[in-house]
């Protein structure tokens, strides 16, 4: 690597030098207002999506995601407008995207996932070719900390494989240098991100919706300005109300499987859970500030959601890691918008779950 490209990347990474908390954004109407009320709550920077918005095409920004042909002027407009909002408000931004093109997002697509990306070529290079126009348009603004090219990526659910399965570590064996092998294409848009922007840091998520155990299965990048990102939502029987249906509460009636009873977790057994990060990290040398909880939380009316949030955020500061929880104020998914509180129909105010977040954010690292 020359030494004026190593010294850009060095630039755009330091940011992440020091412990950084903050909040996922994915409403599907963006305002000024909420950077601002964010800014005030003492959230340090947002992972924005902008699938959601509305668009001039089908599919925001890139217009068609069945046949990518270059960013929607129009869209692009108001992406950074948007921009200008965190700007003005002094919030940090990495932006991701929800579906490229071959990959509509699946909340756009019928609720049926889009797998063309993960077996079509032609679709690689949309999605290469998106990344790297993007890229270059947003070169510079430097409320930009991060592009995160995918959320939860999951080309093994094609073979109805999930990463904890027995038969995942087979499935990705076979996917090694195919298109549906993430370190492949995750080479691939790092290049074509780095002949547009040579500084911005990339997050990148591994197999199993970004879960901690598909993390594992990644390679590291060659490139000094990659953050890891895995999100966490474990146990999902738990975490989800309509999974959960009252059956499980934290820490005392958890679930270890779908079939068994309910038993008591100790108090660190969210902790074990996160551990293989850790782990991967630590075979890797990869420190500490390059490690991104890039999604956690809960659905607020959950039996212990306040203890369960604590815990996972203890476990986070503890370990010096970067986090954005699971969601500020989102407008379609107040399920998770913490300051509501553990009750339903409550307003926005002071409660025991908000307190958890609020507390988190400001810990000393």
């Amino acid at each position: 690597m020359n030494l004026l490209l190593a010294a850009a990347l060095a630039a755009g990474i330091a940011f992440w030098d020091t412990p950084r908390r903050g909040a996922n954004f994915f409403n599907e109407k963006e305002t000024r207002e909420r950077f601002a009320a964010a800014r005030e709550a003492g959230i340090g920077w947002v992972r924005l999506v902008p699938d959601k918005w509305k668009g001039q095409g089908r599919d925001f920004l890139i217009g068609d995601a069945d046949d990518f042909r270059g960013l929607v002027e129009s869209d692009a407009a108001r992406l950074e407008e948007v921009l200008g909002w965190a700007e003005s408000e002094r919030m940090p931004v990495v932006l991701g995207m929800l579906g490229l093109p071959g990959c509509r997002w699946s909340q756009e697509n019928g609720g049926k996932d889009d797998y063309r990306l993960w077996h079509d070529p032609r679709y690689q290079d949309q999605a290469v070719a998106f990344w790297k126009a993007l890229a270059a348009r947003l070169r510079g603004r430097r409320i930009v900390v991060g592009y995160d090219p995918l959320n939860e990526p999951h080309p093994e659910r094609e073979a109805k494989i999930d990463v904890d399965d027995p038969q995942f570590e087979r499935w990705w064996k076979t996917a090694r240098g195919t298109a549906a092998d993430l370190d492949a294409f995750y080479a691939r848009i790092v290049a074509a991100i780095r002949e547009s922007d040579p500084d911005t840091p990339v997050m990148v998520e591994g197999y199993g919706y970004g879960s901690v155990e598909g993390l594992a299965f990644l390679k590291p990048i060659d490139d000094p300005a990659i953050l890891y990102s895995f999100h966490f939502y474990e146990p999902w029987q738990y975490t989800t109300f309509r999974a959960n249906k009252g059956r499980y509460s934290y820490p005392d009636g958890m679930p270890d499987s779908w079939d068994a009873p309910p038993q008591r977790w100790e108090r660190d057994a969210l902790d074990r859970r996160i551990e293989p990060v850790a782990d991967w990290a630590g075979r890797h040398r990869i420190p500490k500030s390059r490690i991104v909880a890039g999604e956690f939380g809960c659905d607020r009316l959950v039996p212990g959601a306040r203890d369960y949030l604590f815990d996972v955020v203890n476990s986070l500061n503890r370990r010096g890691w970067h986090w954005a929880f699971y969601s500020f104020r989102e407008d379609a998914w107040p399920r998770m918008d913490y300051e509501l509180g553990p009750t339903p129909g409550q307003r926005r105010g002071p409660n025991p779950l908000w307190k958890v977040l609020q507390d988190g954010l400001a810990a000393a690292p």
